[in-house]
């Protein structure tokens, strides 16, 4: 059942997706995916583009882009509706702002953060960065916390619990479910944030945003739960619902959404 909060304020609908390359996901029915979903904000990651390199024009939108240094490579961008007071790229720590993995959104009640947080790939050959940017990522966000309450989503490239991947057996220890990454997201919600769909849906298993390419993963749901909106527990109350939208296709990844209670304004024309 959906978290139902009492207050009766306007309702806004957020968005993230790992789109695994948006000019391909683009000729997989990109624009029809996302204007179904009537999403007041459309958090990307993983765009492996420039802005300007393809046509991306949803109306009524604003676009914000943070691409990697090295083209073709990670990258986020955001599509919103709403009125915007501030924006800022990356987390101010050079050697982590490179890659083009975080947009923040400051609106007038809450600030957002579009992530993209690095792989630590096979054999955990970058397992040492990644704990280095998850230290610096949470003292990035703890400062943030302090000025309004935030609404994080993403791609953050961890399967918290058991719960949250198809066999976590055979993948203990391997990237994305390593005993070093998945401390890493407690550290996290422990510094005063709620992974909303575990919190409204405790016990819910075989929902994944994640389905590798292989043995036909995706059609016999052998996935991962690795794409998240987190918000700061102060914001929680205001939470209506958290959504995974595994029936959209496009990218190895899903969309998954937040509803929440919001008094955020559309921008003045």
């Amino acid at each position: 059942m959906s978290k139902v909060s009492e207050n009766d304020n306007r309702r806004s609908r957020l968005i993230s997706w790992n789109v695994n390359g948006l000019r391909a996901c683009l000729t997989k029915g990109f624009l029809d995916s996302v204007g179904g979903l009537c999403a007041d904000v459309i958090c990307l990651q993983e765009t492996k583009m420039q802005q300007g390199q393809a046509e991306i024009d949803i109306h009524g939108y604003t676009q914000y882009w943070n691409s990697a240094t090295k083209k073709g490579y990670s990258g986020t961008a955001i599509f919103t509706r709403l009125e915007v007071l501030s924006a800022s790229y990356g987390i101010g720590v050079d050697e982590h702002d490179q890659e083009g993995r975080v947009i923040t959104l400051e609106f007038e009640e809450f600030i957002l953060v579009n992530v993209y947080t690095p792989n630590a790939r096979q054999d955990l050959v970058r397992l040492d960065y990644r704990m280095e940017w998850e230290d610096a990522f949470r003292v990035y966000l703890s400062g943030l916390d302090r000025v309004k309450p935030l609404i994080i989503c993403g791609d953050l490239n961890v399967a918290r619990n058991e719960i949250d991947l198809y066999h976590p057996d055979s993948n203990r220890g391997n990237p994305g479910f390593t005993d070093e990454e998945r401390n890493k997201i407690t550290e996290l919600l422990d510094a005063g944030f709620v992974d909303t769909f575990r919190a409204i849906y405790p016990n819910d298993a075989n929902k994944y945003t994640w389905w590798s390419f292989r043995s036909n993963a995706r059609n016999n749901n052998v996935g991962w739960r690795i794409d998240y909106f987190i918000v700061s527990q102060r914001l929680f109350p205001q939470v209506v619902d958290a959504l995974i939208y595994p029936n959209i296709y496009g990218s190895d990844h899903c969309p998954v959404g937040l509803e929440i209670n919001s008094n955020n304004q559309l921008p003045k024309k």
